[in-house]
């Protein structure tokens, strides 16, 4: 059989007891001991099937599965049959570069960051706007392989939208729970044009997520927010697509905003699983920047996470407006493990740092502007040094908060007022403007 056409054994492991569960049985936590699962996959047997030459090659790929950003790696993410798979297709997103001796326009936000070497992949280039694309294509895929009768989830936002789509896909209902008033109305708009069946609810997301869970328990329908192993499986491909358009060199950092910090985990964990299969020999280091009003990552980090904090969260960033993460214990793991930090930064900071990214002409939501943010201040206290390399994840597409984006447009743009429809003093007008 050649090679990268072998099925994989993998299965659901709990991150603390270790103790093993087949896939094919609906779990999120460990009968044992209550922990989150995760997948596990048999890597001594991949590392013989597996190759960054294996990965290059699919790279021009034209048809589906393998043109997807996700299933191009499909061995390492959930080996099933190709033909079970549900994808629109996601991923293939641009590594932009942005450091400051770059020649494009793109250098002011590495100008504004103060780092030479500065690359920001673009997850809002994702079918529906946000990396969630990427997990939600192996979530509903497994889902189809279940039979599952259903699916639902709680969501500020990106979530619900990317659900939507793929459960409409794959012929699945929906149900999205979302804390009243505190989703941006482009991505309830999303929800609903895809047919999801939303529950608004007076809570937080945090409320929103313990309600779904009980409703999923009681009616048997399968859960898809990231405390769903199979979720953070397509978020791996984040970085195993950036390490490849980087020519499988590792940069000295990876930043990434942090809410539900199930892309911290996600991240960490194809990291350390590629460098055991041999595609990369060393670990870059994981900085996840939290908003200073849903920052109880942290605060634990602040303790060397010797405690776990819990926060009402509160922030202008909603995908990350979070006070209590799911995927905490994994997330405190990979930063362990890649001598990774955590930062908090204002709501200031991340309007400044978005009002960079949106006039360097590539743009993003708020919560992925915490990133370039994050990277700032990092730059300033010394721990991220001038000549390192760093590459940055933008998570979600600009029209994802245009309520957000005018608010940043009008305080950081020059606006000219109407000259009516005489085009000889509307000339006059941008002459002056333009200090021609």
């Amino acid at each position: 059989m050649p090679p990268g056409k072998e099925p994989m054994k993998y299965w659901l492991q709990c991150e603390h007891c270790h103790v093993r569960y087949k896939s094919i049985k609906i779990l999120y936590h460990c009968d044992e001991c209550n922990g989150l699962l995760e997948v596990r996959h048999d890597l001594k047997a991949l590392a013989k099937c597996v190759s960054t030459q294996l990965f290059d090659e699919r790279w021009r790929a034209t048809h589906s599965p393998h043109r997807s950003g996700v299933w191009r790696y499909h061995e390492l993410i959930l080996p099933v049959k190709l033909s079970q798979i549900v994808t629109r297709p996601e991923g293939n997103t641009n590594l932009y570069a942005a450091g400051r001796d770059e020649k494009s326009g793109l250098r002011k936000i590495g100008e504004y960051v103060g780092v030479s070497k500065f690359y920001l992949k673009h997850e809002g280039e994702n079918p529906t706007g946000s990396f969630k694309d990427r997990g939600m294509t192996v979530g509903i895929t497994q889902a189809v392989v279940l039979g599952a009768k259903a699916v639902a989830c709680a969501s500020t936002g990106n979530t619900s939208a990317s659900l939507a789509s793929y459960a409409a896909q794959a012929g699945l209902p929906c149900f999205v729970f979302l804390p009243e008033g505190k989703i941006s109305t482009s991505k309830l708009a999303q929800a609903v044009a895809h047919g999801a069946i939303t529950v608004q609810l007076k809570t937080d997301f945090d409320g929103a997520m313990k309600i779904v869970q009980y409703v999923c328990d009681e009616l048997d329908i399968y859960l898809l927010n990231s405390i769903n192993p199979f979720r953070l499986e397509g978020q791996k491909s984040i970085a195993l697509e950036l390490l490849q358009q980087l020519n499988w060199k590792v940069p000295d950092w990876i930043v990434l905003p942090a809410g539900n910090l199930g892309n911290t985990s996600a991240i960490g964990k194809a990291l350390l699983e590629a460098r055991q299969l041999g595609l990369i020999k060393r670990l870059p280091r994981i900085a996840s920047i939290q908003a200073q009003g849903a920052n109880p990552f942290y605060r634990s980090f602040q303790t060397s996470f010797e405690k776990r904090f819990k926060v009402q969260a509160e922030t202008i960033a909603s995908a990350i407006r979070i006070g209590d993460p799911v995927s905490f214990a994994r997330a405190r793991q990979v930063i362990l493990e890649t001598n990774g930090v955590v930062e908090s930064v204002t709501d200031k900071e991340i309007l400044e740092a978005k009002a960079v990214i949106d006039n360097s002409g590539i743009g993003c939501e708020p919560a992925s502007a915490a990133t370039v943010a994050g990277t700032r201040k990092l730059m300033k206290k010394r721990i991220i040094k001038p000549s390192e390399t760093v590459a940055g994840i933008l998570t979600g597409h600009l029209l994802k908060d245009p309520e957000v984006a005018m608010m940043v447009y009008t305080r950081t743009t020059k606006a000219i007022k109407s000259t009516g429809v005489n085009p000889a003093k509307l000339g006059r007008t941008l002459k002056k403007f333009l200090h021609l």
